[in-house]
């Protein structure tokens, strides 16, 4: 067990409709105490998080486009990633029109990714397809639009589904995109085994909420034989 690299593959968020000022704090000092790549949350606290994470030089914020359901109009997407960037965020989290994808618009789909990769000017934009909605086809052929479009990573979900990621949904992605774009999983990555599983599987970052983030690492501390820090946010 690695207490370097693994945390770096991790992404800590606080994006549900509920989270508060309290949260985003939170979410900053544990970003900063075991150096997650990143810290994310909603766009009215994300220029709060950046000042957070202001002197945490190994730690970046990053934004999101279209959360929930990703239904905003393609100019919305656009208009919210510009903001973002002009703050200083270092990735974008979009979700693609899923409801599109559903119901077979596809040149519609990438056209509302590319539109927001192009406006990143350069940043990477991780597309979440919401797997928890889709067929195993829909998964295949949501990966390899986003994919068309640009994007960074095909990111499996916003949090939100009712149902969690599972190893398979990365073994289903990762077959469809091989090493054309990175993977991350999102939604109900709630243990140490879960996490490595699904990195053996070709997974390569995770976002994790305040919640599966602690208990992950406590599992990787207790692994390693080291003791849980005294200071941790709790």
């Amino acid at each position: 067990m690695d207490l370097t690299q693994i945390p770096r593959m991790i992404d800590i968020s606080s994006v549900k409709a509920e989270t508060t000022v309290i949260d985003v704090e939170r979410i900053a000092a544990m970003a900063a105490e075991f150096q997650f790549i990143g810290a994310f949350t909603m766009p009215c606290f994300t220029a709060h998080l950046i000042g957070l994470l202001r002197n945490e030089r190994d730690v970046m914020a990053g934004g999101v486009v279209g959360f929930p359901s990703g239904t905003d109009l393609t100019n919305t997407k656009i208009a919210c990633a510009r903001e973002l960037v002009k703050m200083g965020v270092e990735e974008i989290d979009m979700v693609i029109q899923v409801g599109a994808l559903i119901s077979g618009q596809y040149d519609f789909v990438c056209e509302d990714v590319k539109a927001v990769v192009n406006e990143a000017g350069g940043l990477p934009v991780k597309c979440i397809i919401e797997a928890a909605y889709l067929s195993d086809d829909e998964i295949r052929r949501a990966s390899e639009l986003v994919v068309k479009a640009g994007a960074a990573f095909v990111k499996t979900g916003t949090g939100w589904a009712p149902k969690p990621t599972t190893v398979d949904t990365i073994r289903i992605i990762k077959e469809t995109i091989g090493d054309a774009a990175q993977i991350k999983a999102a939604g109900g990555v709630g243990s140490l085994d879960t996490l490595l599983g699904m990195q053996a599987m070709g997974c390569s970052r995770f976002g994790l909420g305040i919640k599966n983030a602690e208990t992950i690492m406590k599992e990787l501390y207790a692994r390693s034989g080291m003791p849980w820090p005294a200071d941790t946010i709790s």
